[in-house]
């Protein structure tokens, strides 16, 4: 198949350098890498004169060069480019947009071991415009184009499915208990230390660490559990550690809660009975043996709900680092419904749980083969 550098398919105009004394409250918004990830324009309005090619319109392809590597097809209504951002103007060559975008988009992984600078990494145009992509037929490119487009938007619906169970058991959460900020239902409160044993696991060196064995989880590894159901793992501890570390009481047990401690702070996830694995100290706060009034299930979702949180933070006044501590997690207010209300809850997670495995499993299923036909097509 022929290919093509990128640089002879489109030219890319990079953004302006918008000085501070620029930004104002009416014009154009200015559009930072930052508003192609999320939904706000942070960085200001513009309203004088500026360069023609900066401006943006709807459809316009967008390309984040720096610090995140991206590629975006705008459609916010008018704007104007900042830089470290390139628009694509698509001059040279009858390219497919749609195309053009999965195409650059399985080429960024690559880029990125290509990146240069020490504080804000960043590819150069030079390197850009020399990536090769396949470059079939106008008519291929549209076919390729919208079978992967519509793999997407399956993988977008299944991931929104995801997130609209998530809001429902949390409606069900607050219809049932109320808001636990303000603890509406006036349910008696309990410090957690009084509730469940708030620990963390005994200390691993890093001389004690294998490159195969049982599974030995960092926080990103217990995140990739909870949001993907992954279960890889890089770092390991030794069968015979393990079996030392189990026969002392000091591997986590079904239905116990391993609770993020580090950086993104209070995410739960309830050890299954299939589970083989152990965990960083100082990292994940282990919660076990549980009062007989409270349930894990009830315990997770709680974390979730704005109460929790906004205690944590007023913990954390001051501090530079987001931290939880088990002292911290022992002091956490805990308001505690009926034991046989929160097994109502329970249930009803569990219900909500089938669909959410099923979506999963489909989510799953949909992003292998995107993964798959990405390989094939521009591999």
């Amino acid at each position: 198949m022929e290919h093509k550098k990128l640089g002879d398919i489109a030219t890319y105009v990079n953004g302006y350098a918008f000085k501070p004394e620029d930004r104002g409250t009416k014009g154009l918004p200015i559009i930072r890498i930052q508003d192609l990830t999320g939904n706000s324009y942070d960085l200001g309005f513009y309203n004088g004169e500026y360069p023609k090619k900066i401006e943006l319109n709807n459809g316009d392809i967008l390309i984040s060069w720096s610090a995140s590597l991206g590629v975006y097809e705008w459609n916010r209504g008018k704007a104007l480019l900042n830089q470290h951002i390139f628009k694509a103007v698509f001059d040279k060559l009858d390219v497919n947009k749609k195309y053009f975008v999965f195409a650059v988009k399985y080429n960024l992984k690559e880029m990125e071991k290509r990146t240069h600078g020490a504080t804000m990494k960043h590819i150069t145009k030079k390197d850009f415009d020399n990536v090769l992509v396949p470059f079939p037929p106008l008519n291929k490119q549209q076919e390729i184009a919208a079978t992967l487009d519509k793999l997407q938007s399956i993988i977008t619906h299944r991931r929104t499915q995801l997130e609209k169970l998530d809001l429902l058991v949390k409606a069900r959460f607050v219809e049932m208990f109320g808001d636990p900020e303000f603890n509406n239902y006036n349910w008696d409160t309990f410090k957690m230390a009084e509730l469940c044993t708030v620990s963390s696991s005994k200390r691993v060196y890093q001389s004690e660490l294998t490159n195969e064995g049982v599974p030995f989880l960092r926080i990103s590894d217990l995140v990739n559990r909870m949001d993907y159901n992954t279960e890889t793992c890089d770092l390991f501890i030794s069968e015979e550690k393990y079996s030392d570390l189990l026969n002392n009481g000091l591997v986590p047990q079904k239905d116990d809660i391993l609770v993020t401690a580090r950086g993104t702070l209070g995410r739960c996830y309830i050890v299954k009975d299939t589970d083989r694995f152990y965990f960083q100290d100082g990292m994940i706060t282990w919660l076990s043996s549980y009062s007989e009034k409270i349930i894990p299930v009830y315990i997770s979702y709680l974390f979730s709900m704005h109460g929790i949180k906004k205690q944590i933070e007023e913990m954390q006044a001051g501090s530079t680092v987001a931290y939880l501590s088990i002292a911290m997690t022992k002091k956490l207010s805990i308001m505690l419904p009926p034991l046989d209300l929160q097994t109502q809850f329970a249930d009803f997670v569990q219900q909500v749980d089938k669909s959410r495995v099923a979506i999963q499993n489909d989510l799953e299923q949909a992003q292998m083969l995107f993964d798959s036909l990405m390989q094939e097509y521009f591999g």
